[in-house]
């Protein structure tokens, strides 16, 4: 996520650093998206020279002041883990400038239990971006409340200059206002195969034809990434109590497995390796 968000801005004129502690990540987050403007080139929707020009306006780097120091906007997008955010957002608040806007790319996470880490809960907020961001338009934009309202239109700013559609929630939900609605769906297929009522097959073709979903809830899972659809109904369930947020059984059995979708070869679905391909 944070490499796409790095250069989706960049593809529009902005310079980007981004940072990873591991060397490596950074190398093959370059790599990756290399490799997705190299296929625009090659479809006539980019030129090389634009596509080496964004390339060039991501500067990597595996230290995190080095990265923030200069920054007007920063956005986290670590993995789903409350303390190493709070953690993270404590680190920004002391190395960034005192008018950087820090925001979260969670989509689980509200920002206010992030932005009492810091000394500028006024300038924290919420900015989930769509996974893959190079081609998901939408960024949900989620104030807390302290959030000011000036740190909003900037995210907004920021969101249309990056070409990209800015929505404003104005209240923390669990969910935000997509992944609440995705959820409550998913919920139900997952209730279907559990029941044994179709198989995930035949619900992923029945979503798919009836309701013009361009992939069906299992499918969607798998490229996501079980282990993010486990461990964000995990979080609504834990958070909430309400048993119908709690994972599907088969869910937590694929993930406890390793079956986590494409990243792993096989989640619903096995996949073939770029090898076999």
């Amino acid at each position: 996520m944070g490499a796409q968000i790095a250069q989706q801005a960049a593809l529009h004129g902005i310079d980007v650093t981004l940072q990873d502690k591991d060397a490596e990540q950074l190398r093959k987050a370059v790599e990756s998206n290399r490799g997705h403007l190299q296929r625009r080139v090659e479809k006539g929707r980019l030129t090389q020279r634009d596509a080496e020009a964004a390339i060039g306006r991501v500067h990597t780097t595996a230290d995190t002041e080095e990265a923030v120091q200069r920054a007007d906007f920063v956005i986290e997008a670590v993995f789903e883990d409350l303390d190493v955010k709070r953690a993270i957002f404590a680190e920004l608040d002391r190395i960034a400038a005192p008018e950087a806007v820090l925001a979260s790319n969670s989509s689980t996470i509200g920002i206010s239990k992030l932005a009492d880490a810091t000394t500028r809960p006024e300038r924290c907020l919420n900015m989930h971006f769509f996974y893959p961001v190079l081609m998901m338009d939408l960024v949900e934009i989620v104030r807390g409340p302290q959030t000011s309202d000036e740190t909003v239109e900037r995210a907004a700013a920021l969101a249309r200059e990056m070409d990209r559609t800015p929505v404003l929630l104005n209240k923390e939900i669990d969910g935000f206002i997509v992944n609440r609605i995705l959820h409550a769906a998913t919920q139900e297929a997952y209730r279907l195969l559990d029941a044994e009522v179709a198989t995930f097959e035949d619900i992923d073709v029945a979503v798919e034809k009836g309701l013009n979903w361009p992939m069906g809830p299992f499918r969607l899972g798998d490229f996501s990434g079980l282990d993010v659809t486990y461990n964000a109904r995990l979080h609504m369930y834990r958070s909430t109590g309400d048993e119908r947020y709690k994972p599907s059984p088969q869910l937590e059995a694929k993930v406890k497995a390793g079956k986590l979708g494409r990243k792993s070869g096989e989640g619903w679905y096995r996949y073939k390796s770029e090898s076999e391909a």
